[in-house]
This record gives C-alpha cells, structure tokens and sequence, in this order.
C-alpha cells in the first residue's frame, strides 16, 4: 500500500484527494498547515507527497519543498496550485518539485500523475542512510546511532542533523541553517540555531573524544570527521 502525504489547507479539496486515494489503495495523510506538513514531510517515508503551493502562516509550499530537497529527500512531489502563470510552474519545479498540476483539476488526472510519479521513483535509488565517521542516520525509520550506540533526537534536532550530514565537510551558515531547518528568513537576534546545536552536540559528541560538529568562526557550523584550521567545538 502505496503512503501519501497531502499537505491542503483546504479541508474539502483535502478530504476530496484522500478519499478519493484511498478508493484506489493507498494509505493517505492529510495535514492542513505548513508547520505540520514540513515536519511530517521531513521526518517520515512517503511514496508521493501532494502539495499545496499556497499554505497559511510562514511556512508556504516552496518552502517545504526547499527543505525536503536539502535534507536529501527524494520522495516524488505533486504541487498543486491555483496560480497558473508560467513562471509559478517553474518556480514550483525549480524548487524541487516533480510535477505540477493547477486547480480546479479532475481527480482522475490527479491520481494518474501520482501514480505516474511513483512508478518513475521505485524504478530509481532512493539514499537510505547517512553515514559520516561512526554516526548514521536511518532515512527512512529515522534512527540514529554513533558508535552502535542509539541517540534519541527531537524532530528539530533530527531535521538539522540530517542537513547537516547530507551537506558533511562544507560550512553551513546560520541564515542557511534557518532557511532550510526552521523556513525562517534571518534574524540576527535569534539564538535558537547556537541553542539547538548545543543539545545536538551535547547528544553527538558528549560521550567520544571524536567531535564531529565544529563552530566555524565567525561563519556557522560544519559536521565532519576532520577539524579544520577555523574550527572549535564549543559553541
């Protein structure tokens, strides 16, 4: 049974896909908001995800897509949306999106563009673990081990090491960090990035001698197995 993600805000057009999913078989969630749909997205296994381009509050379908993509994920992705213009189509696939479909549409093209998707994403590899050093990630049960040892994360903090690990070796700035991980544009006076990589790095590196997250000064952060000459590990 084929699991699909719906991510509309529109609880009739919502209810209207997934009923209309699970009379063919598959297994359908909805999520009404941008905030749930992002984490959701992020930190389960889909087969497709169906996604509305316009969402309430800050966290809009483009940028659910943005983070998908960044963290690695390659899980076919349907955008629907009510704005037909052109450059809206290619903003929308650019973004990372697969396919593109405008409202109102039939459903029975719906499910056959689904369907379509799907069948092109099981003939490919899709990257199940990430592994830097002795820590890996499970992409698709979400577990994580350093050294044999299971590290318990919450879905931020999972979320960011994700980024960071499909993104190992390269500096990682503050503002990309809460683009991809929060889909904040930049605060310069938040703190809740140097928050959260504390915690991660107090559950990652707390217990070995090998750190693996490194401050770069002055930049952001970085996670590989080798310091670099601007590196430290506190804070």
């Amino acid at each position: 049974m084929w699991r699909c993600l719906i991510v509309e805000d529109d609880a009739d057009n919502a209810r209207y896909i997934a009923n209309g999913l699970k009379e063919l078989g598959y297994d359908p969630v909805v999520c009404m908001d941008g905030q749930t749909g992002l984490q959701r997205a992020t930190t389960e296994h889909w087969d497709a995800i169906i996604l509305d381009r316009m969402l309430p509050n800050d966290v809009d379908g483009l940028s659910i897509l943005w983070s998908l993509r960044a963290l690695g994920r390659k899980t076919p992705v349907l955008v629907l949306s009510a704005l037909t213009a052109l450059d809206e189509r290619v903003r929308g696939l650019k973004a990372g999106g697969d396919d593109y479909l405008t409202k109102p549409f039939a459903f029975p093209e719906l499910a056959a563009r689904v369907e379509a998707l799907i069948r092109r994403s099981s003939a490919g590899y899709e990257q199940r673990q990430l592994t830097v050093a002795d820590l890996s990630l499970d992409l698709i049960s979400g577990q994580v081990t350093r050294g044999g040892r299971t590290i318990a994360l919450q879905p931020r903090e999972y979320k960011l090491l994700a980024y960071m690990m499909n993104n190992a070796g390269q500096v990682l700035t503050r503002t990309m960090l809460l683009a991809t991980v929060w889909g904040y544009h930049y605060d310069p006076q938040t703190n809740v990035i140097d928050v959260h990589i504390s915690r991660l790095r107090q559950k990652i590196d707390g217990d070995t001698d090998r750190p693996l997250i490194h401050t770069v000064r002055g930049v952001g952060y970085r996670l590989s197995a080798q310091a670099g000459d601007d590196d430290r590990t506190g804070p």
